[in-house]
């Protein structure tokens, strides 16, 4: 089948690969003339595991193409996923939809026959049923449907997530050729027998913001139970691991720690209060906000915690950040838990030298003003504390002895609980999580 991909970012340029990597004919809509040029030589410009191979395989068969025009989009398909960002608007909670309404406002005039517009990004409820009025509107004679299809991808295994992903949801109104369309785009998946439900758009839309809800809600949960352990002198792990073994709770997202970045988690639950609010449902999520207030207080808590390490203050002293990426596996540092810790701790006064193996480049240009290091090595040089803050296996199989020679005072805090610490204890070292 053919189809276009309008917008190529993390979750745009993996759809349109793995699109054609189910069989189909892919062009790619990119407006972003940097990042459209490097997709189109099969270069990905982020950091994301098999992407790379996996696009400049469909690149070079000609099954995936790059484009920046929308006329030419018009003219290739009948059948377009939305893929643009959502991220939250300046001053507010709200979602900023201004890229959706764009790629709706700049498809729809050009089309000269019925479409499909299936959308992935994350949207608050409510958005396709405004979104179909607006394309109405905008079609004349034509029929364009508008249906919702959400993405659940976690960076760092979003091919795997697209090939083989847990479910498939799809919303849309009645009388349309949406199901027919995507139980054909995804043959091979329901084959493999990939669970597909079929809904209304506002519970599509509603199944991706409660799935990012509840997960937030989680690692708060256990993170809010780690200051009540802290306060006890109760082992957090302990309690997480124990109430894991109850099916109905289970163990994944209780890792007490850090808390929870990235660009999507922090905007979707304050996007999804927003919405609730003007829903008039505003008390039914007022939870959320205690669960983001959790999440930004764990930041701070680590802020503390070096500075009691520090022997009380920050002034003067030097720390080591492994690393700022907001999760292992991404070189997203959007709304990073770990670059925040870091520059508040070079606002106390502290030097502050940052390593990660990925995302670099990234915490570079939103972070400037902090010290960068090529390597672990380097990066704990003269530290008198280092900090694990994103739980690559890189540090979270670090050998403490490597590195003992290199600091000046022998003190780790382990800001996601992944390392050993009888490890780092049997060789020396004062181990905090």
């Amino acid at each position: 089948m053919r189809m276009v991909v309008l917008g190529l970012g993390y979750l745009g340029a993996t759809h349109a690969a793995c699109m054609a990597e189910l069989g189909h004919e892919v062009l790619g809509v990119e407006v972003v003339p940097e990042k459209r040029e490097s997709l189109a030589r099969g270069e990905v410009p982020f950091y994301e595991p098999e992407l790379p191979e996996l696009l400049k395989k469909h690149i070079d068969s000609g099954r995936l193409r790059v484009t920046g025009s929308y006329a030419e989009a018009a003219d290739f398909a009948d059948v377009f996923f939305v893929a643009v960002g959502t991220p939250q608007k300046k001053g507010e909670y709200s979602a900023d939809l201004r890229y959706v309404d764009a790629a709706v406002e700049e498809l729809v005039p050009l089309l000269t026959r019925d479409a499909l517009i299936l959308g992935k990004s994350t949207v608050p409820v409510g958005t396709a049923q405004r979104l179909s009025e607006r394309a109405d509107e905008l079609a004349k004679d034509l029929e364009v449907e508008i249906a919702w299809n959400p993405e659940f991808l976690r960076e760092g295994y979003a091919v795997k997530d697209t090939l083989n992903p847990d479910r498939i949801v799809l919303g849309r109104f009645s009388g349309g050729r949406a199901e027919t369309v995507c139980r054909e785009i995804y043959a091979p998946l329901l084959e493999a027998e990939t669970p597909f439900i079929v809904t209304d758009p506002p519970t599509a839309e509603l199944v991706k913001t409660s799935a990012n809800a509840f997960l937030a809600t989680k690692i708060s949960f256990i993170n809010a139970i780690a200051e009540v352990c802290d306060a006890a002198g109760a082992d957090v792990k302990a309690i997480a691991d124990a109430i894991g073994y109850d099916a109905r709770i289970g163990r994944k997202f209780l890792n007490a720690g850090l808390g929870f970045g990235g660009g999507c988690l922090p905007k979707d639950i304050r996007a999804f209060m927003a919405r609730a609010g003007e829903l008039g449902a505003a008390e039914a999520l007022s939870f959320l906000r205690e669960v983001d207030n959790v999440n930004m207080r764990r930041r701070t808590r680590m802020v503390e915690l070096t500075r009691e390490v520090c022997g009380g203050s920050l002034l003067g002293k030097r720390v080591a950040v492994l690393g700022c990426a907001f999760k292992p596996e991404s070189d997203d540092v959007r709304d990073s838990p770990a670059l925040n810790v870091a520059g508040q701790i070079q606002l106390q006064g502290a030097s502050v030298t940052v390593y990660d193996p990925r995302a670099m480049d990234n915490s570079r240009r939103l972070f400037p003003t902090l010290d960068y290091a090529d390597s672990v090595r380097d990066a704990c040089g003269g530290a008198d504390v280092v900090l694990v803050l994103t739980e690559w296996s890189e540090f979270v199989e670090l050998d403490p002895n490597l590195i003992r020679s290199t600091v000046r005072q022998r003190n780790v805090i382990d800001g996601r609980m992944c390392l050993s610490s009888e490890r780092w204890f049997s060789a020396g070292w004062m181990y905090r999580a």
